[in-house]
């Protein structure tokens, strides 16, 4: 077995991490300048390439087995990918009701025509770009999982309902589920062995708040969840044998705040006992995201248990997190476990609310205890 296709079998590792970093200062000054047109798009790429390789260097340093870019070159976890589909408009709106009022303002989007993967979506380079840097470190990517469009493109939007380019919403699905096998073929004939699926909208459909909405607009909350599980199944299908695809279910992350709340039981038989990815990355750092029973429903996934918060500065005590992670060895095998943070740094470019310093040290406390725990 050569040495990639031993890291991708492991993968996710025993300390791995979401993905999203904190963005340098020198960063979010190039982006500004940009911005002003005191910089040509080709400079600004060459400061984030630059900050890449630094961010890369510093994840091997921490300890980490899988390196990704940290998002540096997004402005959103999600719409920078989202935008770029063939499909999609996007617009601005008033956030001010999200995020326990700490967005006031943000750009959404909806599907206003057929949907297609572009052969020359911008993304295929970034990872390329991450992969040039990576050396024997495995390269991770991450792009929203199909269900945000799904969700927020289509079931939630109003802009798509008064004018729907589709039939149905089975025919809708259908495009939707193409677009990832299609971009996940193209990110694997790009060199990409760790691809990570990352979604928000399963959130609403645990959510008390959210499920109540939905009902509002028509939709059944629990037919939707099958929806979704159907979509995603769908969808990863076709992956190569030797590419790990997982699974990052979100509750929100905007400069330390979050969007939903709730465990994951309302979801949890049809998510984990049906969704073929090779793991799941769950938020359980707050009693806001509830207790493991959920678990119960794993098959042969990994579960990479989010245990350490990525958006406050506090370091957890070591011997709590291992009590937590033998609370969830009653449901899953110790074998299928891994630790990660609950979530990324900086799923926006504004970044969560601690120093570039916390995140190193909640780094390198995740892969000090993983190394305690599975050595």
């Amino acid at each position: 077995m050569n040495i990639d296709t031993a890291k991708t079998n492991a993968a996710p590792f025993r300390a791995d991490h979401v993905g999203s970093l904190l963005r340098p200062q020198v960063l979010k000054d190039a982006r500004e300048q940009y911005q002003q047109g005191k910089i040509s798009k080709q400079e600004l790429r060459s400061i984030e390439d630059r900050e890449i390789v630094k961010a890369v260097e510093k994840q091997k340093e921490v300890g980490l087995s899988a390196v990704t870019d940290g998002e540096f070159r997004r402005k959103w976890w999600h719409l920078d990918f989202i935008k770029d589909l063939e499909g999609i408009r996007v617009y601005e709106f008033d956030a001010s009701g999200l995020f326990q009022g700490a967005m006031k303002k943000a750009t959404a989007y909806t599907v206003d025509s057929k949907l297609k993967f572009p052969e020359g979506h911008p993304f295929l380079e970034d990872f390329k770009y991450l992969k040039s840097v990576a050396g024997e470190h495995l390269a991770k990517f991450t792009i929203p999982g199909p269900n945000m469009i799904f969700y927020s493109g289509i079931v939630n939007s109003q802009q798509y309902w008064d004018n729907p380019p589709y039939a149905s919403l089975d025919e809708a699905a259908q495009d939707i589920v193409k677009v990832y096998q299609d971009a996940i073929q193209a990110f694997y004939d790009a060199g990409c062995r760790y691809l990570q699926l990352d979604d928000t909208s399963w959130g609403a459909l645990f959510s008390d708040d959210f499920r109540e909405k939905i009902k509002t607009k028509g939709f059944d909350p629990d037919e939707l969840i099958k929806k979704f599980a159907d979509i995603t199944i769908e969808a990863v299908a076709n992956k190569p044998e030797d590419m790990a695809v997982t699974l990052h279910i979100c509750r929100g992350n905007f400069k330390s705040s979050w969007l939903y709340q709730g465990g994951y039981e309302p979801i949890a038989e049809e998510l984990f006992s049906r969704v073929n990815v090779d793991a799941f990355f769950l938020e359980f750092d707050s009693e806001n995201a509830g207790d493991f029973t959920p678990l119960r429903f794993i098959k042969d996934q990994k579960v990479v248990l989010g245990l350490i918060t990525s958006k406050t500065a506090e370091l957890e005590d070591k011997e709590e997190i291992k009590k937590r992670v033998a609370e969830a060895e009653k449901y899953v095998n110790i074998e299928q476990l891994c630790l990660s943070p609950q979530c990324g740094f900086a799923s926006t470019e504004e970044g969560n609310t601690i120093t570039d310093q916390d995140q190193w040290k909640k780094l390198g406390l995740v892969v000090d205890i993983a190394n305690e725990i599975w050595d």
